[in-house]
């Protein structure tokens, strides 16, 4: 079977064209799946049946696994067998007896307009490293884009002039606005602190004080060293810059539609939830401001 996975790991790569994290997460899940089958006697990917399968997502979740990693999981064995169907390796699907488990969706930890622009502020600097996480941490909040798509912007991607970027998702490439303060961080650093931070000619926008590019490591430790500066005491993550951002617009009488596009989601139903969020906390107002008891203490 594991000849059968790294196949399964080139579509993924040459056709589907999907992104390292992804494909390193359908790897590792398929590989424990398969140790799972070689310990319990499967020699061929045409012996394995729905109850083996049953039996490994019973395993896993006796393991104490979040019901979302129970689910990737199970999305990751469904999309190996699909294939497996389609390439004509097997006659029938052993997975599709499969059902996820249902999965809440939590409201997201959402920062304060004043707990963003306390953060923004932190790195003010002239150093060649603060100028360059201002632009970082404005890029983000601007634009809302997923950390792996920051790490991975180019200095072509970025138009100064017009005031919007382009961001490439899976060969589905989106346009961004940023505003005036995003132009004039990602200005300074481009004339004043990348050029310094290079050793050597390189196209990613933003690199690490070694000259290479920025990792999602490095900027997690960005944003936990600036979230403990301000004195933020949420748990604040880049996605939480995200949801800060949707949230933001969606607030301030965004649609629905616009967010999507702006976030990258393919299914709007993932961008509901800031509006179901925004009509809890106007909720919320309504009734601490009405109610004549809400403020006794």
């Amino acid at each position: 079977m594991q000849q059968k996975i790294n196949g399964f790991v080139e579509y993924l790569t040459n056709v589907k064209h999907a992104s390292k994290n992804t494909i390193a997460s359908y790897r590792r899940d398929l590989m424990k799946l398969n140790n799972f089958l070689t310990d319990s006697g499967c020699k061929s990917i045409k012996e394995i049946t729905g109850t083996n399968l049953n039996s490994y997502i019973l395993m896993i979740e006796k393991q104490g696994l979040s019901t979302a990693t129970v689910s990737r999981n199970i999305a990751s064995i469904k999309a190996f067998f699909l294939y497996m169907l389609k390439q004509g390796e097997i006659q029938e699907d052993p997975s599709e007896s499969l059902k996820p488990p249902k999965i809440e969706k939590k409201v997201p930890v959402i920062l304060s307009i004043e707990e963003v622009n306390l953060l923004l502020e932190q790195p003010s600097g002239t150093s060649p490293k603060e100028v360059r996480d201002k632009a970082m941490l404005e890029v983000l909040y601007a634009t809302g884009i997923r950390v792996s798509e920051l790490i991975n912007l180019k200095v072509a991607d970025v138009n100064l002039a017009m005031n919007f970027l382009q961001c490439h998702d899976n060969n589905k490439d989106r346009v961004i606005p940023f505003t005036n303060e995003t132009r004039e961080a990602l200005d300074n650093y481009l004339h004043n602190a990348r050029s310094t931070m290079c050793r050597e000619e390189q196209e990613y926008l933003f690199i690490n004080c070694q000259g290479t590019p920025m990792t999602r490591q490095g900027f997690w430790k960005i944003i936990k060293y600036y979230s403990a500066k301000a004195g933020i005491k949420k748990d604040i993550t880049p996605h939480t810059i995200r949801h800060s951002f949707a949230m933001h617009l969606v607030s301030n009488g965004a649609d629905l539609k616009s967010v999507q596009e702006m976030l990258g989601h393919s299914d709007i139903s993932t961008t509901q939830i800031y509006l179901k969020n925004n009509a809890n906390i106007k909720l919320k107002e309504v009734y601490e401001k009405a109610h004549p008891r809400a403020h006794v203490s």
